[in-house]
């Protein structure tokens, strides 16, 4: 399974899409690594730089409707190739949500309140996370910066915890079928 914890960058934006995290004109690239220089270049953020920014994340932390726009599966792998195996948003749009799990990546969805509170309290401040999985299909999202720390619950369940266990669909067939 692969390991949700590092890193924090905070886009305090919602309906982030699919365009900006991998552009158009990169769709015809044959392997996943090919995408990894152009993940969010698009993306118009005070503050945010792809070229600096992103260096070391392991998870993002954002808003509402995160994937948003055109469905592919490039969006997930361009994070996937990056190191980032974890967004934690108020929701995400349908397909990339699963597209996220297909690969093995977590798509956490937390209240709005939780959300807020982790702009408010850590947004401003060199941040790391660790996401832990509980078997009663609990789960937080532990969010640390120097001397502080605060634990944001949700829950994951089903057929995405199965395939967040199995690092995604083809892991996921190879044990069942």
């Amino acid at each position: 399974m692969k390991q949700f914890e590092g890193k924090v960058l905070f886009l305090d934006r919602s309906d982030i899409n699919t365009d900006e995290i991998i552009p158009a004109k990169y769709l015809s690239e044959i392997s996943r690594q090919a995408l990894k220089p152009y993940l969010l270049e698009d993306l118009k953020l005070e503050g945010f730089d792809p070229k600096t920014s992103l260096a070391g994340v392991s998870v993002i932390i954002t808003r509402d409707n995160f994937g948003c726009g055109s469905s592919r599966e490039h969006a997930p792998w361009a994070l996937e190739v990056n190191g980032i195996f974890a967004v934690v948003a108020m929701g995400f749009a349908r397909i990339f949500r699963q597209n996220m799990f297909n690969c093995g990546l977590l798509a956490a969805e937390l209240d709005e309140e939780s959300i807020n509170d982790m702009f408010r309290t850590f947004a401003d401040k060199p941040t790391q996370c660790k996401i832990n999985f509980a078997d009663d299909n609990s789960a937080k999202v532990k969010l640390i910066a120097g001397s502080l720390s605060k634990n944001y619950p949700f829950r994951l369940e089903g057929f995405d915890k199965a395939l967040i266990e199995s690092g995604g669909w083809v892991g996921y067939a190879e044990q069942k079928y």
